[in-house]
């Protein structure tokens, strides 16, 4: 009697990023919750012109130019609905739009800003190999600096690439206000790609962006706690 072949094992799938019990545990981010603000009427642009925003994308289809002050990201986008955040969970995916022939290709992702000088921001891009890319960085009325523990200058190498082609992207960004952690991860993975400690802002709104490329971003949603100062 003929027998059947058994059946092939399950594909594994892709790891999850952590449950929300687990977000919780390292940090209070179940306060307030926010989605569906891809419109133009919840985002305040650097230079509006530069921008699109269709319904579901924030789309910056113009690279922006450098301006006075201290050398921070070119041209950004916060988020003003809503009211600011301390610890706050960042979940949407991200698309590089410069080609691929650009090493230093980039976007954005701000959090913790109080004002065109105060912020943090995860610079995700297809470099990594300068000091300029690839990084958890702070401009606090100062240039950029770089805080991430990847970083070693010694061999002037950071983590790996976060996106080194054209595809969407899965990012989350974890900023636990009290503990001054910060931890990125892409693509599901539970392992962060990048980590950093520093307690100057406990509180900020969001943003994206890019240094000086074009970007987009959709599926963005939040939860944190609502920040004070």
């Amino acid at each position: 009697m003929a027998c059947s072949a058994p059946p092939d094992p399950p594909a594994p799938s892709d790891p999850s990023p952590p449950q929300r019990d687990e977000v919780a545990a390292a940090c209070d981010v179940d306060d307030t919750t926010m989605t569906d603000v891809m419109t133009a009427d919840n985002w305040a642009p650097v230079t509006a012109g530069k921008w699109r925003f269709p319904g579901t994308e924030a789309i910056l289809a113009e690279a922006g130019t450098e301006r006075p002050g201290p050398r921070r990201p070119f041209e950004y986008a916060v988020l003003s609905a809503g009211s600011e955040f301390g610890s706050v969970q960042i979940e949407g995916e991200v698309q590089l739009d410069s080609t691929l022939d650009d090493s230093a290709r980039d976007a954005i992702i701000v959090f913790g800003y109080r004002s065109d000088t105060e912020f943090y921001y995860v610079h995700l891009s297809t470099a990594n190999t300068s000091y300029a890319h690839n990084g958890i960085f702070i401009v606090n009325n100062t240039d950029r600096r770089r805080i991430d523990d990847q970083w070693d200058a010694s061999r002037k190498k950071g983590a790996a690439p976060a996106i080194p082609d054209k595809r969407w992207h899965r990012v989350r960004v974890l900023r636990c206000a009290d503990l001054g952690t910060i931890a990125v991860y892409l693509d599901g993975s539970r392992t962060p790609l990048m980590t950093a400690t520093n307690t100057s802002f406990d509180s900020g709104r969001v943003g994206f962006g890019s240094f000086d490329n074009t970007a987009r971003l959709r599926n963005l949603s939040l939860a944190g706690s609502a920040g004070t100062r």
